[in-house]
């Protein structure tokens, strides 16, 4: 390994962010890898559904770049908030920004603010046991549905369906706070619908993914065969893309089947965009607009409305990036300008020092396992730049010791995950998150 020579702060303890400090540390460089969380891992620990064992157990390998002895971890740091960018500037040799897109885009349509409409990410943090969820919220918005509708066909809008739907025996194995667990138990949901504003071969969910929804025990999934049927521009795809195939013989052996009467339903609706959500007091029901889709895949509405029943309303269209105090950003795009993960300025020239990889470098595409190709591009950009030399850069820990903040170094996780397998432990299971920060600044103090 070459002698260590820059001091290189990475801002996300995330997929992206730990597998750049990786490289970066592989290549010879000290990383302090800043998170404003107390624990690291990001969607890994608060995005990925608990229910998807295999793929949440990646931070087990995340969890060794911590162990690194270049890698230095800084959790529960806000950036912009404790320490600004210029000054982690002016403290390290290059600052990757890996913060990711987590803020939910929104429906624009009369009745979104309505009691019982929420938006994914909201969900998807309260059952992961996020700190910052907004537990009585979503509480709330759950208590007393019966019926809901899941607006979104990607992934997440699969795990949402799963997670409302699935029995108590297969979600009693996760990690999830006891308060969640004992909520769904309790649930009274009996029938999800999932609207796709397009066709089936534009969905963009896994086919393992998918294909779950139909293993779920006492759960029934229904499809109108009418929704199957393709246009030129959805046949093309077919013929085109083997996941798109897959995808649609999927769905189409739940729109052929006769199966026995089921405790839940799952109804996929296709060619179906919400344009209203109706309620005096909270969502009662939501209007439903057909579409087509034209020659280039768009989607159209036709004039031709339905309504739903429904008292929950859970938005899955996307993730979005926020702006960063002192950072150039593309407020269409909601990333970061970079070429080649070097961050632009509004004239186009790279800002010295300062680079950005993941979901706000490229926008929330991909899979885990695509932010390491990604990370790597940037780390070459860095190490391009930077060259081989002595630094005097000192980092900004005693900054943050000066200012008071409660930092949590990598010793402070070990305390937490600690805690959390003992927690799980004491209910027969491998760990229980701890959702509360107060709870989990404690478990990292020992």
């Amino acid at each position: 390994m070459a002698d260590v020579s820059n001091l290189i702060a990475v801002v996300g303890a995330g997929p992206s962010g730990l597998y750049a400090a990786d490289a970066l540390a592989t290549a010879g460089n000290r990383v302090d890898v800043l998170d404003r969380l107390p624990v690291p891992f990001g969607l890994v620990r608060y995005g990925v559904a608990p229910d998807h064992h295999s793929i949440r157990s990646v931070r087990d390998t995340l969890a060794k770049v911590l162990e690194r002895p270049e890698v230095r971890l800084l959790a529960g740091v806000e950036v912009g908030t404790d320490v600004t960018v210029a000054e982690l500037q002016d403290a390290y040799d290059a600052v990757v920004l890996t913060y990711g897109a987590a803020r939910d885009r929104r429906l624009a349509i009369p009745g979104e603010d309505l009691v019982g409409s929420l938006a994914a990410t909201d969900l998807v943090a309260w059952y992961c046991g996020h700190p910052d969820a907004d537990r009585g919220g979503v509480e709330h918005a759950l208590d007393g549905a019966t019926s809901a509708v899941v607006v979104g066909v990607g992934n997440v809008a699969v795990d949402v369906t799963r997670v409302l739907t699935a029995p108590s025996e297969r979600l009693d194995a996760t990690d999830m706070p006891q308060h969640v667990l004992d909520l769904l138990a309790a649930s009274g949901i009996t029938d999800v619908h999932v609207l796709g504003r397009r066709g089936p071969a534009q969905a963009t969910w896994t086919t393992k993914e998918l294909r779950e929804l139909g293993e779920l025990d006492g759960v029934g999934v229904e499809v109108d065969a009418l929704d199957l049927e393709l246009e030129p521009v959805s046949a093309a795809l077919v013929e085109s893309d083997r996941v798109v195939a897959r995808n649609v013989e999927v769905i189409r052996g739940w729109a052929d089947q006769h199966a026995a009467p089921q405790r839940r339903h799952i109804y996929l609706h296709f060619h179906a965009r919400p344009v209203e959500i109706l309620g005096t007091d909270r969502v009662e029901r939501v209007v439903v607009e057909r579409t087509t889709i034209d020659d280039a895949g768009a989607a159209h509405g036709t004039g031709e409305t339905y309504e739903l029943e429904a008292q929950l309303v859970v938005r899955s269209v996307g993730y979005r990036g926020v702006a960063l105090d002192g950072v150039p950003f593309d407020d269409r795009r909601n990333v970061i300008p970079n070429a080649e993960g070097r961050v632009l300025d509004p004239e186009g020239a790279p800002v010295p020092g300062l680079y950005v990889a993941g979901w706000i470098k490229r926008g929330p595409t991909g899979i885990i396992g695509t932010n390491k190709k990604d990370a790597a591009a940037t780390v070459a950009s860095v190490l391009a730049d930077l060259g081989e030399r002595d630094s005097d850069a000192t980092g900004i820990a005693d900054v943050l010791a000066s200012r008071g903040i409660d930092v949590v170094a990598v010793a402070g996780w070990h305390a937490i995950d600690a805690a959390e397998r003992a927690l799980g432990a004491e209910r027969g299971r491998d760990r229980t998150t701890l959702h509360d920060r107060a709870a989990l600044l404690d478990a990292a103090r020992g």
